[in-house]
């Protein structure tokens, strides 16, 4: 019988398949790069950020932190439909972030983002 997974360890394992993909092509890049799951972001909204909730940020290195990209699990989970768009859903996330970080474009790090399935 396999072990239970709760919701949240359910979506961080959707976060690391995203992130192992992703350092497959731009392990260099990340290099020291951290990536992290929270359940919801903080009230204040980045500078850049207008309307509705972030599904993810991007944080640059500040005052000796490395560069930390952050995907928040319930904005994400109230927008997904089934499993399957959730793991699409995040895939496409952890990529914006990730697009963010290195300034391309998302299609540039995964070629696949935004297609479903």
């Amino acid at each position: 019988m396999p072990a239970y997974r709760t919701r949240a360890e359910r979506f961080d394992d959707l976060v690391l398949d995203a992130v192992e993909r992703i350092e497959r092509t731009w392990a260099r890049q990340l290099q020291g790069t951290e990536f992290a799951v929270e359940d919801v972001p903080p009230s204040n909204p980045a500078p850049w950020e207008h309307g509705g909730v972030p599904l993810g940020r991007y944080f640059p290195p500040d005052a000796g932190l490395p560069a930390r990209v952050v995907i928040y699990r319930r904005p994400v989970e109230s927008r997904a439909t089934d499993p399957l768009d959730m793991a699409d859903l995040v895939r496409d996330v952890v990529v914006e972030q990730v697009a963010h970080l290195l300034g391309r474009s998302p299609e540039d790090v995964d070629p696949r983002y935004g297609d479903a399935g």
